[in-house]
């Protein structure tokens, strides 16, 4: 099991559709982020930067990370982006973070912007691709193309950057099938980390129109979980660690009908995860109606995933093979991930 040290103790600083030049068909993030304002000031990260190290979780981990999302980071103006960073720089000096990540669009980089950027201690950009399907792009009013994309991950290397790619599964023109075509480009442009977001319907905004006029269906539940498992497990396959599955809950995405639709869960990582873990056992559980029963050994890291949330694993494992599920049976001897499976 990976030594929970050595994951990234990550203080978010939310800064929404600051610099970005465009609204996409699915944004809203002020209700994704619970901030109202674009801007931030040098004062106010220091005053998040000065809870965060009280926190008692701070000092636990090895690696600390102050993050910038939700806006166009390389789209603020070259001024505020220094005021920005220089809130950070003292906590950098004193040794309280080893690194900065910030999120921004593909089309929004410039020379001047990521060598600042360098020398403030920024080392990991974020770049919200969506998808590497230009119909897609177009369709959701990005602004940018799939060629955008790959340029900028070459000029982000060329700097010494690490490199995440945030996709969004399910936007207009999308499909199962599309989406594993961006899951080829991406696996061809070996990203250091990935995001998946499925697309929301969000009250106010272009997809709630489309959706409330017919024109577009996004994601069931069950299609999101579906796609983003084997998404995950390809990525993964291949050596590109996917960080985040799903959005984080806010206050104000939680109001009462602010999701108009969507594959929204607030365990959605959860159930991908599970799935994973299950879409992995079935090539050996016997076949339907070859067994009563069987019994599963795993480690005990993974009986959560096995079961799956509020027992929907199990339920899908008999109905699979018609068996009940005896015993999940916890063993340590087994790598995570792995399992035995023993018909009774």
């Amino acid at each position: 099991m990976p030594d929970k040290r050595m994951r990234p103790f990550i203080v978010p600083i939310f800064i929404p559709h600051a610099g970005c030049p465009y609204k996409c068909v699915y944004c809203d993030q002020r209700s994704i982020t619970s901030q109202s304002m674009p801007s931030i000031t040098r004062e106010q990260i220091e005053k998040i930067l000065n809870q965060a190290i009280r926190s008692r979780y701070f000092h636990k981990r090895a690696v600390r990370e102050v993050a910038f999302y939700g806006g166009t980071f390389t789209g603020l103006s070259v001024e505020v982006m220094k005021e920005v960073l220089e809130g950070v720089s003292p906590f950098m000096e004193r040794g309280f973070f080893q690194g900065i990540r910030v999120s921004t669009r593909p089309d929004a980089l410039d020379e001047a912007r990521l060598g600042m950027m360098k020398d403030y201690g920024v080392d990991t950009v974020e770049l919200g691709a969506q998808s590497m399907e230009d119909r897609v792009l177009i369709l959701s009013k990005r602004g940018h193309t799939v060629a955008t994309t790959t340029e900028a991950i070459k000029v982000l290397r060329s700097h010494g950057f690490r490199v995440g790619m945030q996709l969004m599964p399910g936007l207009p023109g999308d499909s199962k099938e599309t989406f594993r075509l961006t899951i080829n480009r991406v696996l061809a442009l070996r990203p250091d980390m990935v995001r998946l977001y499925p697309a929301l319907v969000l009250r106010n905004t272009a997809l709630a129109r489309w959706y409330g006029q017919g024109i577009y269906q996004p994601l069931s539940l069950e299609e999101a979980v579906e796609i983003c498992a084997e998404s995950c497990m390809r990525l993964e396959a291949e050596g590109i660690p996917v960080i985040r599955i799903g959005l984080m809950a806010s206050p104000s995405l939680l109001k009462k009908g602010q999701i108009m639709a969507g594959p929204w869960h607030p365990a959605f990582g959860f159930l991908v995860r599970s799935r994973m873990h299950l879409r992995r056992l079935k090539p050996v559980l016997p076949r339907p109606g070859s067994s009563g029963g069987i019994e599963i050994k795993v480690p005990q890291g993974d009986i959560p995933s096995i079961r799956g949330y509020e027992n929907q694993g199990i339920g899908w494992i008999k109905r699979e093979t018609g068996a009940k599920v005896i015993k999940i049976v916890a063993d340590d001897s087994l790598p995570r991930g792995e399992f035995r499976v023993r018909t009774i």
